[in-house]
């Protein structure tokens, strides 16, 4: 991020002599790019080195701190979702899928499990412990760099013995199609989606949504749920 989006500006420069304006003006870059989530975290960024600079002796202020209500807070995306009733005949168009066994398969994973699409399909088998009933992640593969248990259902557990008998000579719990050594491509379960009909109707991480607005319904604790 530093590379690319503010040394190019002001890597050349002493960073106690940088002032604010200079700093909004590379911030400004991003935000006319429309990439209003990586401002943020490159201004944050740019303010905990001004923070080191300041305790070190090599600044005197942290011009970044001062941006921080200079730009449109970011918005986040919401994936396209489907709700509760609108489940059934999913689930009965995923039935009558001719195609890979093993994006079928990872699909019903994805709806049962409410992990990212990501983590889904980068998923090893030396994660699956069927005797606990978990699925480990480590915190490398996590968004939030942090390991994440899944407890498994009886049904999360009937795929992944249907998977072992498939791919469980592999390290990946869903190979690539082309090479093996390699999870399956990002776009399998998008291409599986619209093959299905439901293209712009719902995606991998929108049944993450599906599965929150399911059980705050049904009154379970928000924490839980986020957690």
């Amino acid at each position: 991020t530093f590379e690319s989006d503010v040394f190019p500006y002001i890597g050349h420069r002493p960073i106690l002599d940088i002032k604010a304006m200079e700093l909004m003006s590379v911030l400004e870059k991003l935000s006319e790019r429309g990439a209003t989530e990586k401002l943020r975290k490159v201004r944050q960024r740019c303010g905990e080195v001004w923070k080191y600079a300041i305790v070190t002796g090599r600044a005197k202020e942290n011009p970044a701190a001062n941006l921080d209500s200079a730009f449109a807070p970011h918005k986040k995306e919401h994936y396209a979702f489907l709700t509760f009733d609108e489940l059934p005949e999913f689930f009965r168009s995923l039935n009558t899928y001719s195609g890979s066994i093993l994006v079928k398969l990872a699909m019903r994973l994805q709806v049962l499990t409410g992990l990212r699409p990501g983590e889904l399909r980068q998923g090893e088998w030396s994660e699956i412990d069927f005797e606990n009933r978990l699925w480990e992640i480590p915190l490398t593969r996590m968004k939030k760099r942090r390991p994440h248990c899944v407890p498994l259902s009886d049904q999360a557990l009937t795929i992944f013995e249907q998977l072992k008998l498939i791919t469980g000579d592999f390290r990946f719990i869903f190979p690539g199609r082309v090479q093996n050594s390699k999870p399956m491509s990002d776009m399998a379960m998008n291409v599986l989606i619209r093959r299905l009909g439901y293209g712009g109707r719902v995606t991998g991480h929108g049944f993450r949504h599906t599965m929150s607005t399911i059980l705050h319904e049904q009154g379970y604790n928000t924490a839980w749920i986020e957690t």
